[in-house]
Formats: C-alpha cells, structure tokens, sequence
C-alpha cells in the first residue's frame, strides 16, 4: 500500500473528528472564537512538530522561496474562511446536512486542479467527480 494513500486515510480519519467535535464545540462559542481557539492550538502544535524536526534552522533562507511563501499565505487565508464558513454552518445545521457539502470541495478541487495545474481529467474522473456533487446533495437534502 503506498505512503501517500496511509496518509490520506489519517487525514480523512482526523478530518471527520474535526467535524464532529466542531459541532460539539461551537454549542455555546461563537463560530469566530472557535475557529481563533483551533488555529492557536495547531499552531502550538505545528511550532512544537516543527522545533522537533530542526525546521526553525532552515528559516533564514525562506525569502527565497517568495512564490512558495505567497502559496503558504494564500493558503492560510482560505483555510481561515473555510473554518469560519464551516463553523457557521456547524452552528446552524447538522453535521449530516453539513459535511456531504464540504466533502464537495473534492469535486471543486479535483476541477480546480485541471483548471489550474493543468492536471488531466479522465471520463472516469469526471464520472466520480458527478457522483460527488449528486451524493451530496442527495445526502444533505435529506
């Protein structure tokens, strides 16, 4: 079985988690406070994976990779909204109705990755990619 797929399975495990205990967590805090309360514990988390693998030695050559760092900012920046939106949503809907429509990022993604980096689409991804986006919405419309 191939690291990359190990990988992706314990994302996929520890991303459901998140979701369930988002639902939980926003019961009485605002979905703003929540979201300021995740990004403040994985950033302790990642300052303290990073210390432990040497990475702060290798920051004085960081400006050379400008375009990486522009990549990294914008990332931060959509994954903030992404857990801003996605808090509201926790708060105003159930976890059923909510995450068959953020699981569609896959979809928007896998679309996105064509667009963007010119990644080839096969019938049968865009097959699987139609099925996303109808199960979805079959599912949350429940």
């Amino acid at each position: 079985m191939p690291l990359w797929f190990i990988y992706a399975i314990l994302g996929a495990v520890f991303a459901s988690l998140v979701s369930i205990f988002t639902k939980l967590g926003v019961t009485n805090i605002s979905p703003s406070l929540a979201g300021t309360i995740k990004a403040i514990i994985m950033a302790i988390f990642f300052i303290i994976i990073s210390s432990f693998n040497g990475d702060f030695t290798k920051l004085s050559g960081i400006t050379n990779y400008k375009k990486d760092l522009l990549f990294l900012v914008l990332t931060g920046i959509f994954g903030a909204l992404s857990w801003l939106f996605m808090n509201f949503a926790f708060k105003h809907g159930s976890v059923t109705k909510v995450v068959p429509i953020d699981k569609m990022s896959i979809a928007i993604t896998i679309l996105l990755s064509a667009l963007i980096l010119k990644e080839h689409l096969s019938a049968r991804t865009i097959i699987g990619v139609a099925f996303i986006v109808i199960g979805g919405i079959v599912i949350a419309l429940h």
